[in-house]
């Protein structure tokens, strides 16, 4: 179900410049019996991404009140915050008549993943590679494009995401999560100051590190080095931290940092 405005719809007009621009942001947050987590998380990243786009202020505390009265009650849950600029403007003039839009959405914890939580996933190695944009680079803005050309690989393959690329050949994330990986005792994460999307789980496993004076190296890293990690795992705020058991033809076992860092964020 989708609501804006407080009322529930199922249209947007012609003339919203998401629809006609993906000119925008979002971010979806897992929901526990009617209660959104993270939401201090959420809310920052969110007036990240609306300061760098230039889109103008949420007011977040009517925007809470108005997520929990529409959140589902089941015990697992999720509700997208998608933001438009508005409605009007001439081309790509950012000028709008009225605006910024917000429309919300819930949708049901997907099954599979409380088991891929314990199982792992395997990924395939997309051939799709992340252009480079500093401007908007981190920001889960409105124009998905290259997720949407790397997922439609991922669904030709027989696995169930895949890891990307950017094209200067730099490990950058999966089409639905950010990537991590321990080796020799160090946890490794791609820096995304030139593409990919900052997730509020990567923020979330990399406070938990630090908590735990787990050495980070945060980098560019080519492939050879993710394919000799110790561990991988991935991380997304409705999956949480999943284990990766195989990329391609390349088996990795579940291991031990994966397990404490699930426990540490109380999966």
């Amino acid at each position: 179900m989708f609501w804006r405005d407080g009322n529930q719809v199922d249209h947007v007009s012609v003339t919203d410049r998401s629809f006609q621009y993906g000119d925008g942001c979002f971010t979806t947050i897992l929901t526990k019996s009617g209660k959104m987590q993270l939401w201090g998380q959420h809310v920052k990243r969110m007036e990240r991404a609306l300061l760098r786009l230039k889109i103008a202020a949420v007011d977040w505390q009517q925007m809470k009140a108005e997520l929990e009265r529409v959140v589902s009650r089941k015990a697992l849950a999720g509700i997208k915050i998608h933001v438009s600029r508005g409605e009007g403007g001439r081309g790509y003039s950012p000028c709008v008549n009225r605006g910024p839009l917000i429309t919300l959405s819930q949708f049901d914890f997907p099954d599979s993943y409380t088991e891929l939580r314990q199982v792992g996933l395997e990924l395939t190695l997309c051939e799709v590679a992340l252009g480079l944009n500093p401007l908007l680079a981190g920001l889960k803005h409105n124009n998905r494009l290259e997720q949407i050309l790397a997922k439609e690989e991922v669904e030709r393959s027989d696995r169930l995401d895949g890891v990307v690329l950017d094209i200067n050949g730099n490990v950058i994330e999966t089409t639905m999560a950010n990537i991590f990986w321990i080796r020799d005792g160090v946890l490794h994460t791609p820096s995304l100051d030139m593409a990919g999307v900052e997730g509020v789980m990567r923020e979330e496993v990399i406070r938990v590190a630090n908590q735990d004076e787990l050495p980070i190296s945060i980098d560019s890293f080519k492939l050879n080095t993710l394919m000799s990690a110790d561990e991988i795992f991935v991380s997304n705020c409705i999956l949480g931290v999943a284990p990766v058991t195989k990329i391609q033809d390349a088996q990795f076992p579940i291991g031990s940092m994966t397990r404490r860092i699930q426990e540490k964020l109380g999966q």
